[in-house]
């Protein structure tokens, strides 16, 4: 199969098409699992955008409930004629639904609140709802991303008042999503394993989480200057603060505020940094140097 050179929107169209069948490899549930074991003792762990016959998640968490010491482990999925899976380690309960097994229903809203933690790849399309969701409930989560959601308005302020953060695994560190066989194969990096699973490999996906990790408590090692070097780092036109263009450009010996891109977030330390805004200047607008708007700022 000849591989076609396109752009990374894949995701963004499947917002548009309403496509969202992106199943996550066990390897990347693998790699970003590692670092939150400790948080799973004695929880009830709910995948609710995960049928357990494909889903990696629930193979996850089925094949890891003695090492992991889970209370129990739930998941539900949305289908004409979905069910309800309940795990204690022991026995498999199937129990069919009433609906249709849809994140925002009465059935799985009750299975929500009996739950510790939710771990799945929600779908991109109804990401905003989705967040909104575990938030209202006050739900601990990991789970799948667009990068992009980071400037969503039921994100950010999230991340601001450290109630969410970003996972470990990021971009390039997300290796490609199972599709089914009606989407197309877009991006470089789309394959086919010998297994026959079709893989496409956005790059523009992060993992979203409360969970606590060893990342965002290292702090970014900063080898820049601002004195002498001015003129590298202007200021907005309508904020007191300077422009950074790349987060390992950020200057040592600037103790003001400082505009960086949203990928920043990516090593944030919330001992070293402060989050002041997103995004607008003091009249309320799009930052701006020199009459010219940067891609979003933090």
């Amino acid at each position: 199969m000849k591989k076609r050179v396109v752009d990374h929107t894949l995701l963004d169209k499947a917002k548009v098409n309403k496509k969202d069948e992106f199943y996550t490899q066990l390897i990347d549930i693998e790699k970003e699992m590692i670092h939150y074991t400790k948080h799973f003792k004695n929880k009830t762990v709910y995948c609710n955008c995960d049928n357990p016959e494909m889903s990696n998640f629930w193979k996850y968490f089925h094949d890891h409930f003695v090492e992991l010491k889970l209370k129990r482990l739930y998941a539900t999925y949305y289908g004409k004629r979905a069910s309800f899976y309940s795990y204690d380690g022991k026995n498999v309960e199937i129990t069919l639904l009433q609906g249709d097994g849809d994140f925002r229903s009465d059935e799985c809203v009750k299975i929500l609140e009996q739950s510790d933690i939710v771990v799945t790849n929600p779908p991109f399309s109804l990401f905003r709802e989705y967040i909104r969701q575990l938030d209202s409930y006050n739900k601990d989560f990991l789970i799948i991303s667009n990068i992009n959601a980071i400037t969503y308005k039921e994100v950010f302020p999230l991340i601001q008042a450290n109630r969410a953060w970003l996972g470990v695994r990021f971009g390039r560190g997300i290796s490609g999503f199972i599709v089914p066989e009606s989407y197309e194969l877009y991006g470089t990096e789309a394959r086919v394993h010998e297994n026959g699973d079709r893989i496409i490999s956005p790059n523009n996906c992060m993992w979203l989480t409360s969970l606590d990790n060893e990342k965002r408590h290292q702090p970014i090692k900063l080898v820049k200057k601002y004195e002498g070097n001015e003129e590298a780092y202007p200021f907005y036109d309508n904020y007191c603060g300077i422009n950074v263009n790349k987060t390992q450009d950020i200057p040592a010996d600037y103790m003001g505020a400082m505009g960086v891109p949203i990928t920043f977030l990516n090593k944030y330390d919330p001992d070293q940094f402060e989050i002041i805004k997103f995004r607008k200047g003091d009249d309320d607008k799009d930052l701006r140097v020199n009459g010219k708007t940067p891609y979003f700022r933090i």
